[in-house]
């Protein structure tokens, strides 16, 4: 009987090409599988090398994921910079675009905000962390080695309500707001009603 047999990638990669495989191995079978399936073993299979290779680039799964968060907010700072260099620092623009970013991703950004199994103290980690809540907070452009009590105040607050409404937008919890609001209020008219209320840097 023919037997079919199923042969992995076995191209060697040039120096620095291993991690970024890895991480787009990762980030896929966290789109299809979901995180519960994403292990060191399982992003080095999919990228075809062995399950060894990781150790070169990652030590351990933490922190692999949190490199691809880092990634994560990386593309949402692009994307929040883009809004505000079209929309001139919108509260409203860029809360849109946050919430648009998170509703396009949904496990990235659940990762994003995984407290668990993230390193918070990983370097990159930290930077894209803080890169993506200044663009939020407008503080852009706002030298933030000694912010003031305002800036932090107004960066917590709107990274605050943005989040909040990504996730009650991703699991479906705010259609319990808009049975109780007047007639013909939709999820975005709740959302941009309480974007209203985001707060700006002093």
């Amino acid at each position: 009987m023919k037997t079919t047999r199923i042969q992995q990638n076995t191209k060697p990669y040039h120096h620095g090409d291993l991690r970024e495989a890895l991480l787009r191995s990762a980030e896929s079978i966290l789109k299809r599988d979901g995180l519960s399936a994403l292990s060191l073993r399982a992003a080095a299979r999919a990228t075809g090398v062995s399950h060894a290779a990781p150790a070169n680039h990652f030590t351990d799964l933490g922190s692999l994921l949190s490199a691809l968060a880092a990634e994560g907010f990386d593309r949402l700072s692009d994307k929040l910079i883009g809004a505000a260099n079209k929309e001139g620092d919108s509260p409203l623009e860029l809360a849109k675009t946050y919430i648009a970013f998170a509703k396009a991703n949904p496990a990235l950004y659940q990762l994003m905000s995984d407290p668990i199994r993230l390193d918070s103290k990983s370097p990159a980690l930290q930077s894209a962390r803080k890169r993506a809540i200044s663009v939020l907070a407008g503080t852009r452009g706002v030298s933030m080695e000694q912010p003031t009590l305002s800036q932090v105040g107004a960066m917590a607050a709107n990274w605050a309500l943005v989040h909040g409404l990504s996730l009650l937008l991703l699991t479906d919890r705010l259609k319990a707001l808009v049975r109780i609001a007047p007639e013909g209020t939709t999820e975005m008219d709740l959302v941009e009603s309480a974007i209203h209320s985001m707060k700006r840097p002093i």
